[in-house]
């Protein structure tokens, strides 16, 4: 149910990819910019449709050329290295209100990357801790919707902390754990 895949986001074939963005949905760098390039100009159009989106908040798109067939965007909290509560609560809420539109949506396969983890400046190990802990919760509550959660990472320093925490946080859970 629940796996750690280190490798590129845009090529895994899942009911929806989840998206880092910034609150104006238009692509940056990053993550963002790896999947709106992937997605082509359309998810643009879509996403310039929206009018942009809050920190928190989350709000889903056609996957276009992807092969995901829907995109979730997310806007973590710019932390720049401080984790308080609020912090702490949008980060959070992301992961939240991205499984709720999945439930929305009637999508049970997922890939969520590290929110907030790159310019934004919220350290690794708590951002690690919050999505495991947050995605968790919601299964626990929610058993028969999600069939698979996968946590997509780049770096090497996330995919250690997702490696270590992951057996913690899911020790009954058959996790598979693999690289590009």
């Amino acid at each position: 149910k629940v796996s750690l895949y280190k490798g590129d986001i845009t090529v895994l074939e899942v009911d929806v990819i989840v998206n880092a963005a910034n609150s104006s949905l238009l692509g940056g760098g990053g993550v963002d910019g790896c999947i709106h390039k992937a997605a082509g100009s359309c998810l643009y159009d879509e996403c310039h449709s929206l009018n942009g989106c809050e920190t928190g908040k989350a709000k889903i798109t056609c996957g276009y050329d992807l092969p995901a067939k829907y995109v979730i965007h997310t806007v973590g909290p710019v932390a720049r290295g401080h984790v308080g509560s609020t912090e702490t609560n949008d980060l959070t809420s992301c992961y939240q209100n991205s499984l709720r539109l999945m439930e929305e949506y009637d999508l049970s396969t997922v890939a969520f990357p590290c929110i907030s983890t790159g310019i934004y400046g919220f350290p690794n190990e708590p951002a690690a801790d919050i999505a495991l802990n947050t995605v968790k919760s919601w299964i626990e509550q929610n058993p028969d919707k999600i069939t698979r959660v996968i946590f997509c990472v780049f770096l090497e320093t996330d995919f250690a902390i997702y490696k270590k925490n992951m057996s913690v946080i899911f020790p009954d859970n058959d996790t598979e754990v693999a690289e590009e």
